[in-house]
């Protein structure tokens, strides 16, 4: 039953939040913070207990799974079911989402219960996302986070917060739509092939729907996942929804549900249509290498901070297209660990965005200036967040970016080296936060501001040791998720792994620093 207390937890702590702030809004706080610590500890419990084991692939079953029937005539269940990959996502989901009530401890303070009770059920509505095993209860989850999401920016967001709600519900409310008749195509194509209607994802992978209709299939989930990611030509929605949302809401928005998208990439798009997904490959790459290079030119020209932040996170998740559509474990890898450090470093640079926003009322780059001498410790982290976006070594993001090109090399190397080009861009963007902030003339002189307080301390303090310490033991994330991809079928029915490129038999993972290039029984070459 622990899948079920994880979205109880949640569902249950933002009702009790919203209750309690009628008599107290820091007892509301507490009760939003108590919940995402819990998670997060039941979490960690289940990876130190199944770790061992994942770690060397001697337990290849799913480490936790119920199964209840929901409405048994129309074949849908109450499936829900945790891997490594899940696991690893539901880790980052708590600890981000506990540094969303940290940071907004302050900054919110009108309809206290009503926001800490979306945060909450727009958190439960990703780890429901993240664990849900039959397309219509995956679809439900999807769309629970929508309206949580929405109010958490109109009520809560700056001046132009209403036009980028709207904006943001259409386009997801649409593409979501669109989704949803994949999803149906998908049962009445196994119920007319096999007699048994089911959403369940287990049973649809044993009849894989092929020719065209796979195709069409797919497109209606790719159109969801590149709305949501985003990828252009479907990004425009991005720079508004990011920069007007409140803290809370800019990094659960770019940090977490983005990353639902890039979930739902590995787990449905790749396994239910492996022909079309191959087909589509080259496309897919075009996408992913214009979205990197198109992000950091937008990225660079922006006088807003957030939007600035906001087009970079446009251009790292161009490597995540790249990445699952390179069909190759390696690849595979650096999506998961980007799922996860850009999760860390995209957050990082919100937070920080925000803390500048409570400080001098505003986010143009021009009236930002000088503020290395007032505030050295906001300086310090930055720097350690601007490098982790540039991809220094050492940090995670460097390790995630490696492990994607290096895997995009194998499949197409003309493709790979475009896309190798974003990191050589991302630098003058990166550059660009600490020069614009902390380096050139202050417009205002008499400015300023105060440093870190010990809250934001205890902040910007977790997220840099996470980024630092992924950059040097990236194992501990890769080698948890690796049974699960040993499970999944990464190349096209009936192709030749040789002859397409793929190396879908290997896995490279980091050991000690190094890297071992070893088959799937644990034989190391």
């Amino acid at each position: 039953m622990i899948l079920i207390t994880l979205l109880a937890i949640l569902m249950g702590g933002g009702i009790l939040a919203w209750i309690s702030a009628a008599f107290s809004k820091t007892a509301s706080r507490w009760i939003s913070l108590l919940a995402l610590i819990i998670n997060l500890f039941l979490v960690i419990g289940i990876w130190v207990a199944q770790g061992a084991a994942l770690s060397v692939g001697e337990n290849a079953n799913w480490i936790a799974s119920v199964n209840y029937d929901w409405i048994p005539d129309f074949g849908i269940s109450f499936h829900l079911a945790m891997d490594g990959i899940s696991l690893v996502m539901l880790a980052l989901t708590f600890f981000l989402g506990i540094l969303s009530v940290l940071v907004s401890w302050k900054n919110v303070n009108r309809n206290v219960g009503f926001f800490h009770f979306n945060v909450l059920w727009l958190l439960a509505g990703i780890t429901g996302v993240f664990l849900a095993m039959d397309m219509m209860l995956f679809y439900f989850f999807w769309e629970i986070m929508l309206v949580p999401m929405y109010f958490v920016m109109v009520i809560w967001g700056h001046e132009n917060s209403r036009y980028a709600g709207w904006k943001f519900f259409l386009f997801t409310q649409i593409s979501g739509l669109m989704m949803l008749l994949s999803i149906i195509a998908l049962y009445f194509y196994h119920g007319a092939a096999t007699g048994n209607y089911t959403f369940n994802y287990f049973e649809l992978l044993d009849n894989i729907p092929g020719g065209a209709a796979s195709f069409w299939m797919m497109g209606g989930f790719l159109l969801a996942f590149f709305v949501k990611l985003p990828v252009i030509p479907f990004h425009s929605w991005l720079p508004e929804a990011y920069a007007e949302s409140p803290s809370a809401g800019s990094i659960i928005i770019a940090a977490l549900m983005s990353k639902t998208a890039a979930y739902g990439l590995i787990r449905f798009v790749v396994p239910l249509f492996p022909d079309a997904a191959h087909q589509f490959a080259i496309p897919a790459l075009i996408l992913g290498s214009a979205s990197i290079l198109y992000g950091a030119k937008l990225s660079y020209g922006q006088r807003n901070l957030k939007r600035l932040i906001a087009y970079s996170s446009l251009s790292h998740m161009g490597f995540i297209i790249v990445g699952v559509f390179s069909f190759n474990m390696l690849a595979f890898q650096g999506v998961l660990f980007q799922m996860v450090a850009h999760g860390l470093s995209i957050a990082a640079l919100f937070i920080i965005s925000e803390f500048i926003y409570e400080r001098i009322g505003t986010l143009d780059l021009r009236e930002m200036g000088g503020f290395w001498k007032s505030m050295p410790n906001m300086g310090g982290f930055t720097l350690v967040f601007v490098m982790a976006s540039l991809g220094l070594p050492g940090l995670a993001n460097f390790v995630a970016e490696f492990l994607i090109l290096a895997g995009a090399w194998q499949f197409n190397a003309v493709l790979a080296a475009l896309a190798t080009l974003g990191l050589i861009v991302s630098v003058t963007y990166s550059l660009r936060i600490l020069q614009k902030i902390f380096h050139q003339s202050p417009p205002v002189p008499e400015r300023n501001p105060v440093d870190f307080n010990p809250r934001e301390w205890l902040v910007m303090g977790c997220l840099t040791i996470a980024i630092i310490w992924l950059g040097f033991f990236p194992q501990v994330v890769i080698k948890v998720a690796q049974p699960a991809f040993d499970k999944m079928e990464i190349q096209p029915a009936g192709s030749d792994p040789e002859v397409a490129g793929i190396t879908a038999t290997n896995s490279f993972l980091f050991t000690n620093g190094t890297i071992e290039n070893s088959q799937k029984e644990g034989e190391v070459w």
